[in-house]
């Protein structure tokens, strides 16, 4: 059987022998994704509540998760960095230890609202 054959039964959903299925394998590689921190959190939430396999397109509904995240970020950091309490001050450590208790602040409201939540899609 050739390869052609091949993609074409196991695309009919037409059963596949066992060397067919090992072959089928050789030929088409499962795509590995990569997320973002957030995206990967999410994954990670989602596997340990069993329930990733609910959402039908997983790796789209991850990339989103990261530029949810990414976005909220930006709009979180604009608006506590008018706030008094983070502006700088032109002491090195003083602007470090605020621009890190911003960071950890946006990173919770991220966690709370995008990544730890039971909905789903």
């Amino acid at each position: 059987m050739t390869d052609a054959e091949i993609l074409r039964k196991a695309e009919s959903n037409e059963g596949l022998t066992v060397d067919e299925i090992k072959r089928y394998q050789q030929l088409v590689k499962p795509q590995k994704h990569v997320y973002g921190k957030y995206g990967t959190l999410k994954r990670k939430y989602l596997e340990d509540k069993g329930v990733d396999w609910v959402i039908a397109n997983l790796p789209e509904y991850l990339h989103g998760i990261d530029e949810q995240a990414e976005r909220m970020y930006d709009v979180l950091y604009e608006k506590l960095s008018k706030n008094p309490l983070y502006k700088r001050t032109g002491e090195f450590m003083e602007d470090y230890r605020r621009l890190t208790a911003m960071q950890q602040m946006i990173d919770e409201e991220i966690l709370h609202e995008l990544i730890y939540t039971e909905e789903v899609l």
